[in-house]
């Protein structure tokens, strides 16, 4: 089987003492928010369905419900920018757009409680928030006093328009707000994704200490391109980040993107198999009254979702390139009955026109086992027979800039 040492569980133990232990995010968060698909859209009068309103998360919030998402763990109901007024209030208090949101934030989030969903917010660190809206940069205290009487479960703290070189030092205090409402905040910070692209490695320790989640680099956007230069940012740095991510607290490479306008199908199985090798927050950001069933079987997959959600936790990392696909494997927990258990994504950078049949071992993987193991295939049923040694040769067909998640599970 895959070697996991025990220095490996005495260190995550250690982890464990020095981090965040708020309860939360034991596995990664799973959700929808409304940024990469809605982003700033404010104008209600020519897009009333579409528009940052307290209409849209309420449909959202019903769609969850009604299509299963919620039933496959999918718990968070999200507002990203663009929701607040222009101004705060007369005492200071952050305050929602009153013609957007004429009900107001509580009763929104009375809504979405009330559907069995949790509700998640956006603010700022720095004087403005990314789109210009009012920043919690003086305002910490009363920020989060404010999230916690709106009963927020998951706050995402962006970081734009602020001193990227000591951002941290705003994270950690806002973090100690949070704790001292008493009100369970799941707390999304962004730091990294502030340093690291300026050339300043994060500290990812105090992260740990701090956050239940950060953001580590750019925003996605809706393109293949831009999925594959987060995952060779990610590769890159995996041995420097895997550390860290553990139950409470999780690397993010941002949202996932499936079922909008940027990626095919089997770009959208590969998107939601490494994201998920990864143990990377699932947070949807599709239009969910008109997704297509295709794109909406994936997100929904409820074998790849338990890849995600494993409760070791562990980031998996790439492994091996061949042929131009990246192959990326992840330890899980062990079966019931004691049998080990890896997770094995295929990524393909291939554009030839067809799909391309890729050979490795498991022994190549360095998963090994004296008396082989089942493969399944999570996506597709593509390979010749179930049961492998860790010497034979394993064919998978992956199409062009496609992907496929496998399951290797070792025999009694």
């Amino acid at each position: 089987m895959i070697p996991i040492s025990a220095a490996f569980f005495a260190l995550a133990a250690l982890k464990v003492a020095v981090c965040l232990d708020n309860g939360l995010a034991r596995t990664p968060p799973m959700g929808w928010m409304h940024w990469q698909r809605f982003r700033c859209l404010v104008d209600c009068d020519i897009y009333p369905d579409e528009c940052i309103s307290e209409k849209l998360f309420r449909a959202m919030a019903d769609h969850m419900v009604s299509d299963g998402y919620l039933a496959a763990g999918y718990e968070y109901v999200m507002i990203d920018d663009c929701w607040a007024d222009k101004e705060r209030d007369a005492k200071g208090r952050l305050q929602p757009d009153p013609d957007r949101f004429p009900s107001g934030i509580k009763n929104l989030s009375d809504y979405i409680h009330g559907k069995g969903l949790k509700f998640g917010m956006y603010a700022d660190y720095g004087l403005r928030t990314c789109a210009g809206y009012p920043g919690s940069l003086l305002y910490l205290e009363r920020d989060a006093d404010t999230f916690a009487e709106w009963e927020v479960d998951y706050l995402k703290f962006d970081g734009c328009y602020s001193d990227w070189q000591f951002i941290d030092k705003g994270y950690i205090q806002m973090g100690k707000y949070l704790n001292a409402t008493g009100r369970p905040i799941v707390y999304s910070c962004s730091w990294p994704a502030y340093q690291e692209p300026n050339g300043m490695q994060s500290n990812y320790t105090s992260l740990a200490e701090t956050c239940n989640l950060w953001r580590n680099w750019d925003d996605i956007d809706d393109g293949w391109n831009n999925v594959t230069e987060i995952l060779d940012w990610f590769s890159s740095n995996q041995d420097r980040l895997a550390p860290f991510s553990a139950p409470g607290h999780w690397n993010d490479p941002d949202m996932l993107i499936i079922g909008n306008y940027g990626l095919s199908l089997e770009q959208s199985k590969a998107q939601m198999a490494i994201w998920s090798i990864m143990a990377a927050p699932l947070i949807m950001s599709v239009d969910l009254r008109t997704i297509r069933p295709e794109f909406r079987d994936i997100l929904l997959n409820r074998d790849v979702i338990a890849v995600n959600q494993d409760p070791l936790g562990v980031m998996g990392k790439l492994i091996l390139k061949r042929k131009n696909i990246d192959i990326w494997t992840k330890p899980l927990s062990d079966t019931a009955d004691g049998r080990s258990r890896v997770a094995i994504g295929l990524m393909s950078h291939r554009v030839d026109g067809y799909p391309y049949r890729i050979g490795f071992t498991l022994g190549e993987l360095n998963i090994t086992s004296p008396r082989g193991f089942n493969l399944k295939d999570l996506f597709d049923e593509n390979l010749k027979h179930p049961v492998y040694s860790d010497s034979e040769k394993i064919y998978v067909r992956v199409k062009p800039t496609g992907g496929t998640l496998l399951v290797a599970t070792s025999l009694k």
